[in-house]
């Protein structure tokens, strides 16, 4: 069954829950997503497929934080510079939030299926390919592929959409 949630262009603060398979070089990682995503902050928690913490990822104007589940903890001015100083290259956080909503916003070059939906996006070396669970052309995507080329390689299935009332600003974690 397709994720039932707000349709894709009114879709602003988000909160996502789902599934992700990540490829980098010859690594390869599995496990959940749960993304709570506002104009502001970012929160990201990644868990093992049983739902062990892996890892949280908080960002907000200014600084970002990645803390694993050792205890070991990294920081940076933002998530480009955070993900360039641990994982060896700037991963485009805003661009993902904008990504992984079905948007392009005049960045890059997108392909359309018949509905009018992003079914492409090529943006500087990253291919993004989106799949839909049903017909409706409001649809946000059910599944996500991106990868940055041949280097880093990400499928996320949404198993939820839900929209986050606009003034949550996950100042205290979101709750």
């Amino acid at each position: 069954m397709p994720p039932a949630g707000p349709a894709r262009q009114a879709l602003e603060d988000f909160r996502l829950e789902g599934r992700f398979s990540l490829r980098q070089d010859e690594q390869n990682h599995a496990g959940r997503l749960s993304w709570r995503h506002t104009a502001k902050n970012d929160e990201l928690l990644l868990a093992s497929p049983f739902g062990q913490g892996i890892a949280r990822i908080m960002a907000a104007p200014g600084q970002a934080s990645l803390t694993l589940s050792d205890g070991s903890a990294f920081t940076a001015p933002d998530i480009p510079s955070l993900t360039e100083s641990v994982l060896g290259y700037r991963l485009p956080l805003a661009r993902l939030a904008d990504w992984v909503r079905g948007r392009a916003d005049g960045a890059g070059t997108v392909e359309r299926d018949a509905l009018g939906r992003p079914l492409r996006l090529r943006f500087e070396d990253w291919n993004i390919e989106y799949g839909y669970g049903d017909d409706d052309p409001a649809a946000l995507p059910a599944r996500l592929f991106a990868e940055r080329a041949g280097v880093f390689e990400i499928r996320l299935r949404v198993d939820e959409w839900s929209a986050l009332p606009a003034d949550d600003g996950l100042g205290d974690g979101g709750r």
